[in-house]
Formats: structure tokens, sequence, C-alpha cells
């Protein structure tokens, strides 16, 4: 009975610490995107988001949030929890400002309905990526090269003002984003089944704010890439 028992245990055990793990990624993940939301919005109905999108502020907007996803990525091993926790959430509120300038170009009824597409679309593959036997580790190089690709034919775009080459980037990105939030759900995953959570409050906070970081970047962009699909113009 101990030969056949034990490994069930081990096994469960795995899942729920996995399971906890997930759960602490997804409500940061969700206080990122709620405050993005609300200081998307709150800027836009104060007209400040006007003032941003014709002023340099949107540039050192930009450049802050990028530079914020970089010092991360970069300094998380270095880093206390609570840094990395205040960084996550500031990153979140400059997003915010960031995002404001979008309700200036789309009509509010369509993010909304861009909002909850995206919201299904990212909910089904984070359930795939979370219940899949399959390995998905080998999508990670082949996501990778296609999202520099559609980084490089954006910046292209900028010059050419290419309305066809916009529409396939934001196609190609649909495909990308939705194939990483599978990816990255099964990597959160794993993170918690091999012992995250045993490695110390510390270790928990700043993997599960990498991770609420990852996913959030997925929503993001699939929101932004499909609202080029579904977004009603103002104009």
């Amino acid at each position: 009975m101990q030969t056949t028992t034990q490994p069930i245990t081990i096994t469960q055990a795995r899942q729920d610490a996995a399971s906890i793990f997930l759960a602490k990624v997804f409500n940061w993940m969700a206080v990122g995107l709620g405050l993005t939301g609300l200081v998307a919005y709150f800027t836009a109905a104060s007209g400040l988001a006007q003032v941003i999108a014709g002023s340099p502020l949107f540039i050192i907007i930009a450049l802050g949030t990028l530079g914020l996803v970089f010092f991360l990525s970069a300094r998380i091993d270095k880093i206390q929890a609570s840094t990395a926790s205040a960084l996550f959430i500031v990153y979140s509120l400059l997003n915010g400002l960031f995002f404001s300038t979008v309700f200036l170009r789309y009509t509010g009824a369509s993010i909304a309905g861009t909002f909850f597409i995206t919201a299904g679309m990212f909910g089904g593959m984070a359930i795939y990526g979370l219940i899949t036997k399959r390995d998905l580790s080998g999508w990670g190089s082949f996501l990778f090269m296609g999202l520099i690709g559609i980084i490089i034919a954006s910046i292209v775009n900028i010059f050419l003002h290419s309305s066809g080459m916009s529409w396939m980037i934001s196609m190609i990105g649909v495909f990308i984003f939705t194939g990483l939030t599978a990816y990255d759900v099964q990597k959160i995953k794993r993170m918690g089944e091999e012992g995250i959570m045993s490695q110390g409050q510390e270790a928990i906070t700043k993997g599960s704010i990498m991770g609420a970081l990852a996913l959030y970047l997925d929503f993001i962009n699939l929101f932004l890439m499909l609202l080029r699909f579904f977004g009603g113009s103002k104009n």
C-alpha cells in the first residue's frame, strides 16, 4: 500500500503548490490590469490624455515603462521583494497613462468589447496551458523569434505607414501572444510544482511578480493587436 500511495501524495502536493503559486501570480496580474485600466480611464476622462499624446511626455512614459520591464527582468534576483512589488505597481500606473491615449482614438464601446474578446482568448489559452499534457517549452524560441520579428516590422512601419503591413503585424501578433499565454502559464505552473513555494516568502513574491509581469504583457499586447481589428475609430 505504501508504494502505491506515496507517489499520489507527492503528486498531489506538487499540484497544490502549483495552484497556490498560480493564484498569487494571477492576483498580481489582476492588480496590475486593474490599476492600468483605472488610470487609463480617469486620465482620459480628465483630458490629461490629450496633453500626454501631444507632448514629449508620451515618449518619456513609453520609455519609462520599457525601462522598468528590462530592469525588473535583469535585476529581480538582486532587489528585495518589496522593491519588485513597488516597481510592478509603478509600471502598471505608468502603463495606465500610456494607454489613456487609446481612448482618444477608439470608442469606449469598442474598447470594452475588445477587452472582453481579449479576456476570453487569454482565458482559453491559459486553461490550455494548465491542462495540456504536451510540453510547450519548445514553443519558447519560436515565439521569441516571432516577437522580435513583429517588433522590427513595427519599427519599420513607423516610417512606411503601410496599413497592409499594420494588419499583417496585428494578425501575426495575435497568434504570438496567444501562444505565449499558454507557454507562460505552463512555465509558471512548473515553477510551482518544482518547489518555489518552499523557498521562502521573498522567492515566492519575486517569482509571482515576474510571472504576473509576463502574463500582464501577454494580455495587454494581445489586447492591442485585437484592437486594430475590433476597435471602432472616433474619426
